[in-house]
This record gives C-alpha cells, sequence and structure tokens, in this order.
C-alpha cells in the first residue's frame, strides 16, 4: 500500500535550512542563481514601462495586509468546483518536528523559537522539521492548496508514503531523498523538484505565494501550480505508484 502525503517546511533561519534538508554541494547552484537572475531581468525588461505600470507590476502583493491578486483560470475552477474540491492539508499532529507548531484548527505550520516537548512517539521527526498530512489516499483525484505567503526562505512541500522514515536526517527521512516521496522545494532565490535525491531546477517567474497540489492517483501524476500566477504549470511527477499517499 501507498499513502499521500501533503507537507510543508515553513520559514528557518539560513544555517538551519541549510543544516536539516538537501543543498547542493557544488557550484551547480550560484551559477543556476545568476541564470535565473539574468531570466528574470530579461523577462521584465522586454516589457514597455507603460505596460509594466499598466500591470501594477511594481506594487508588492507580498505586504502582511494585503489582498494577492489571483487570476483564477478555467483549471483552478475546475479543480475547485466541478471534480475535486479544493482543501487546505490538515496536519498530524503526531509527526510534528518539535520546532514546528500547529494553530487549533491544525490547518496552519509555523516555526517556534523554543523545542517544544510533545510526546515522543513513532511518527514524530525528531531531526528534520517536517509534518505530514492527515489526509491518505488509495484513489481517485484530489486538489489541495498551501498558503506560502509568509513561508520566507525556503519551504518543501510534496507528498510521501507513510514508510518515511521518521528518526534521524538520513536519506530515508528527508521529502524527495528517496524512493518513497516526492517534493517541490524553493531554497532562496532557487526551485527544484526532487525525488530519488533527483534534482530538477525549475524556473520560476513569480514567487507562489499559494502552491495548488493536484494528485490523479490512478493515472499516477503530481502535479504543483502557482496558484497567484494563473495556475501556472511549476512540475509534474510521474508514475508516483500505486501505494497509498499521504
Amino acid at each position: 500500500t501507498v499513502s499521500t502525503n501533503s507537507r510543508i517546511w515553513l520559514s528557518e533561519p539560513r544555517h538551519l535550512l541549510e543544516q536539516w534538508h538537501p543543498i547542493p554541494l557544488s557550484s551547480e547552484h550560484i551559477l543556476n542563481y545568476y541564470k535565473h537572475l539574468v531570466t528574470v531581468l530579461q523577462f521584465i525588461l522586454q516589457k514597455p514601462p507603460e505596460a509594466r505600470l499598466k500591470e501594477s507590476t511594481w506594487e508588492s502583493a507580498k505586504e502582511p495586509g494585503t489582498v494577492l491578486k489571483t487570476m483564477y483560470s478555467v483549471d483552478r475552477l475546475l479543480f475547485l468546483k466541478h471534480q475535486y474540491g479544493a482543501r487546505s492539508p490538515n496536519w498530524e499532529y503526531d509527526s510534528l518536528h518539535p520546532r514546528l507548531k500547529l494553530s487549533d484548527d491544525h490547518l496552519v505550520v509555523s516555526c517556534n523559537c523554543k523545542r517544544i516537548f510533545y510526546p515522543c512517539g513513532p511518527q514524530r521527526f525528531n531531526k528534520l522539521w517536517q509534518v505530514l498530512s492527515r489526509d491518505a489516499f488509495l484513489s481517485g483525484s484530489h486538489y489541495w492548496e498551501v498558503d506560502l505567503l509568509h513561508a520566507g526562505a525556503g519551504w518543501w512541500i510534496g507528498a510521501a508514503y507513510p514508510s518515511i522514515g521518521r528518526k534521524g536526517d538520513s536519506e530515508t527521512c528527508r521529502l524527495g531523498w528517496n524512493r518513497a516521496s516526492w517534493c517541490l522545494k524553493k531554497f532562496n532565490f532557487e526551485y527544484w523538484a526532487f525525488h530519488k535525491a533527483d534534482r530538477n531546477p525549475i524556473l520560476i517567474e513569480d514567487d507562489p505565494d499559494c502552491t495548488g497540489i493536484f494528485l490523479d492517483y490512478e493515472v499516477g501524476i503530481l502535479s504543483f501550480y502557482n496558484v497567484t500566477d494563473g495556475m501556472a504549470h511549476l512540475h509534474t511527477f510521474w508514475a508516483i505508484g500505486i501505494c497509498k499517499l499521504t
């Protein structure tokens, strides 16, 4: 059996991000950063100033308290209304790392400045700042959204089988670094898709403040979309298996 898990790792100081999650050890990530920066600058400068001003390119939609400008495409309306229904991941208390905390409704995960003394059960992550979703799927099509507006310098979201390791920080426990999990990752200005420790760089022009995740269990696909950029497609994993996902 396989289980579908949706997970998120929220903002942490940079040294902690580097300590607990995979960072390329070569200069490849530096070269990719500058390539990405050049591409984005070229994209911006190709538009005349009048067009950029008309589109409110220079207005920040990321300040606290502001309303996100979201383009609702036909695709999202289908996800929301007709086929799958949208939901927010319901995070699992028993898997929560001691430096993370849950809101009362179990819908919001945030970092805590001090370690919280949770019961030390077999399902709890004790090294990696990770948390799983309560939801698990054995069939059907499912869609959910994760709000990343205050996620900070880095985040990791994806799906996994319940068999993913919980103790230690080895590859068997890291989201996207084993056969049991798939992950979309942001670190500073870089985006990567991870599975079995293989990483593929993703060029994203507008940082997603909200990411949509679509799972078609029978077809075997897991897709990520930038909800705040008109449901722009970010990445799709194929042949994710026939086990229970959570």
